[in-house]
């Protein structure tokens, strides 16, 4: 796997620190996706509260999102590994911010849509009052997970272009941590943001997807074309052509799978599900929840940045960066277990503690996934992330479904949030077992 480096054959070299501040912008645009996206879990009890929806509503929403995200993650990975990144990513970065912005006018929207889509059993629709409102919300969670899920590959391939073997585990958790950031902010901003009035949710999704538009500009300054161009590895020609498909790589492809689709399906859940949760099972105020899970965002940034840090710590103690990642990913894997805990205790103190320990756990498994996965791919590295992006959102889009159409029958979340924080201990597992003993290169 061939990076690239501070400086270019094509211009001046850059500045040590200049690759730093390029991931500081990759976490700006990851804060400023978190933020379209949490907007609609974060004030959903409002929201399907006023427009007559139900959970089993709001787990198709998020469904869709979760199959617009699979569909998006191969196209975008494509169309990453054959275009400029310096212009694709601000593009993908327009797309999000205006799904987000015309969410706003879901129920204008679905009322156009309604005629077209009729009575869709699939979507669930039955001829209500409550029908235009769905489809208007389901296609903007379409849309915007189309274009969110660009993000990755153009971010990724940003990482393992500018950064060493060495470094990228820190860097994927800079990147990263701007989730729990994006998260921290969401809540208070909303709260500055709506009223307790009808139709004052629609604020938010304008004024935060009009503000992210800002970070195109320093991107386009900082970045030129020639500073993420892939460099093709120098190949001895009296070698025989290795095989594509080994034994090794075979076993790392079913590892990462292992590892993200289950990782992702704990954090989803506490993504999408946490604010009703606290709401309608444990009693607590939208006011609380909101102040809440900025907590909970923040303690999982921290859990990020540990994750990376510790990876970069370990391997500087002699101990091999293959066994460094396994043992970090299986200690936050133990962390995410107390979610089985939190589903037998009743609103206290203990309760929340608990859901900021699994948050710290939770976020702090995503760098050493995305390191892991920087090792394996090539040229086509965009398309290799889009394909395990489209697997582990095609399955945690049904997961959401089924959630609440689980919340529906029996008015309790307790046994999705057991069983939530069990499922990474089968990534943890086959990283433990399966992954090959050696160091990558650069």
């Amino acid at each position: 796997m061939e990076r690239l480096t501070s400086g270019n054959d094509e211009g001046p070299a850059r500045p040590a620190s200049w690759k730093w501040l390029i991931c500081s912008m990759l976490f700006l645009a990851t804060m400023l996706m978190y933020m379209d996206r949490l907007t609609l879990s974060q004030m959903a009890s409002r929201i399907t509260r006023e427009l007559s929806l139900t959970n089993e509503h709001y787990g198709r929403m998020e469904m869709g999102f979760g199959l617009a995200f699979a569909v998006g993650a191969i196209v975008n990975g494509l169309l990453a590994d054959r275009f400029s990144i310096r212009w694709l990513y601000p593009l993908m970065l327009v797309g999000w911010s205006l799904a987000g912005v015309a969410t706003a006018w879901s129920a204008e929207i679905g009322q156009v849509l309604l005629p077209i889509v009729g009575q869709n059993a699939w979507l669930g629709l039955k001829g209500n009052s409550s029908d235009a409102a769905f489809i208007g919300m389901f296609a903007c969670r379409l849309v915007l997970g189309f274009f969110e899920s660009g993000h990755w590959p153009c971010a990724l391939i940003t990482t393992q272009r500018l950064l060493s073997g060495a470094d990228r585990t820190l860097g994927n958790s800079l990147l990263q941590s701007g989730a729990s950031v994006g998260a921290v902010i969401t809540p208070l901003a909303i709260l500055l943001m709506i009223k307790d009035e009808p139709g004052s949710w629609r604020r938010p999704f304008i004024i935060i997807g009009l503000a992210g538009m800002s970070w195109i500009i320093p991107w386009l300054l900082m970045v030129r074309d020639r500073d993420l161009k892939y460099h093709e590895p120098v190949v001895d020609r009296n070698s025989a052509p290795a095989s594509i498909w080994t034994r090794a790589l075979l076993k790392k492809v079913v590892v990462l799978l292992a590892i993200v689709i289950t990782i992702n399906m704990t954090w989803q859940f506490f993504r999408a599900w946490m604010p009703k949760l606290m709401q309608e099972e444990h009693g607590y105020s939208e006011v609380f929840t909101s102040f809440f899970m900025s907590g909970f965002y923040l303690v999982a940034d921290f859990g990020c940045l540990a994750a990376g840090g510790l990876v970069k710590g370990l391997t500087g103690t002699k101990m091999s960066l293959s066994l460094a990642r396994i043992a970090v990913f299986a200690v936050f894997t133990q962390l995410v277990l107390m979610s089985a805990v939190a589903a037998q205790l009743p609103a206290s103190p203990l309760l929340l503690g608990l859901f900021l320990i699994v948050g710290f756990g939770a976020l702090g498994l995503f760098p050493v996934y995305y390191s892991l996965s920087q090792e394996i791919a090539s040229k086509q590295f965009g398309f290799v992330t889009g394909l395990f992006g489209a697997t582990t959102w095609i399955i945690t889009s049904y997961m959401q479904f089924l959630v609440g159409k689980n919340v529906d029958q029996t008015h309790s979340y307790q046994s999705g949030l057991f069983w939530i924080g069990m499922v990474p201990l089968i990534g943890c597992l086959a990283l433990a077992l399966l992954w090959p003993e050696e160091e990558p290169v650069g």
